[in-house]
C-alpha cells in the first residue's frame, strides 16, 4: 500500500519484462492506479481506460447490458474487459483474442484477468481469428497496437470486410486507433469509405487525450 501511496508523488514501477510482440512490457503505480505500459504508451487502465469508456458511453451503457456476445481484439491487460463487466455490468460472453501470451500472463497476473465470469481469452492473431470465425457479434472492440505501432492490415479491405460481416444487426464496432502524423488521419478517412452509409452508420470523435481517435461503427439491418 505505501508504493500505491508514494505514486501520488512518483510513479513507481513494479514489474518489467520484455516480450517478442510488445518489446516491452511494464507495470506501474500511478496516481493510485496499476496500470500497463509499453515502452512509449499505455497499454491498459490509465489513459486508455479513459479512452475507451468514452466510446462504449457514445454506444450507450444500457444498449451494451442488452448485448449477448462481444468481442475484443487486442487484449493487452485487459481493462476494457473489466470495464464491460465491473462498471456496465455487461452479462453476456466475452471473447478476448491477443497474439502476446507473455502479456496476458502478466494481465493475469497482476489484474487477475484468468478470473473473470463469462470470458474467453485466446491467444491469436486478430487477423487471423476474424478471417476464421464464424461466429456473430454485438459489439466488436478492436484496440491493436504494437506499442504506437498500429498493424497495416487493420485498415485493408481484406480485413475490414471479413470483420464487419461479424456483426449482428444493430450491432456496434469501436476502434482505437492513434493519430501521430498527418498520414494516419487520411488512413481513418479511408477506412470509413470502406462502410456503405446505406447499412453503417459512422461516427469519428477525434483528438482524445492528444492523440487518440475513436471510430464509431453501427450496423443499421
Amino acid at each position: 500500500m505505501l508504493k500505491k501511496l508514494f505514486s501520488y508523488l512518483l510513479p513507481i514501477t513494479i514489474y518489467k519484462s520484455k516480450s517478442t510482440i510488445s518489446k516491452s512490457i511494464e507495470i506501474t503505480w500511478t496516481n493510485g492506479e496499476l496500470v500497463m505500459d509499453s515502452k512509449n504508451t499505455n497499454y491498459s487502465y490509465g489513459s486508455l481506460q479513459r479512452i475507451l469508456r468514452i466510446g462504449l458511453l457514445k454506444i450507450g451503457f444500457s444498449t451494451i447490458q442488452a448485448m449477448d456476445k462481444a468481442l475484443v481484439l487486442g487484449v493487452a491487460g485487459g481493462s476494457v474487459i473489466k470495464t464491460l463487466i465491473n462498471e456496465i455490468e455487461f452479462k453476456g460472453k466475452i471473447k478476448g483474442i491477443d497474439i502476446d501470451s507473455r502479456i496476458i500472463d502478466v494481465a493475469n497476473t497482476y489484474f487477475q484477468l484468468n478470473s473473470l465470469p463469462n470470458v474467453d481469452i485466446q491467444i491469436q492473431d486478430a487477423f487471423e481469428y476474424v478471417l476464421r470465425c464464424t461466429e456473430k457479434y454485438d459489439l466488436i472492440i478492436i484496440d491493436v497496437f504494437e506499442d504506437t505501432e498500429m498493424p497495416n492490415f487493420l485498415f485493408e479491405s481484406f480485413f475490414i470486410h471479413p470483420l464487419a460481416a461479424l456483426l449482428n444487426p444493430k450491432g456496434f464496432i469501436l476502434f482505437n486507433t492513434m493519430l501521430l502524423k498527418k498520414s494516419d488521419e487520411e488512413r481513418n478517412k479511408n477506412f470509413m469509405t470502406h462502410f456503405d452509409l446505406k447499412q453503417y452508420k459512422i461516427n469519428a470523435i477525434p483528438r482524445i487525450e492528444m492523440h487518440n481517435e475513436l471510430i464509431l461503427i453501427q450496423k443499421l439491418h
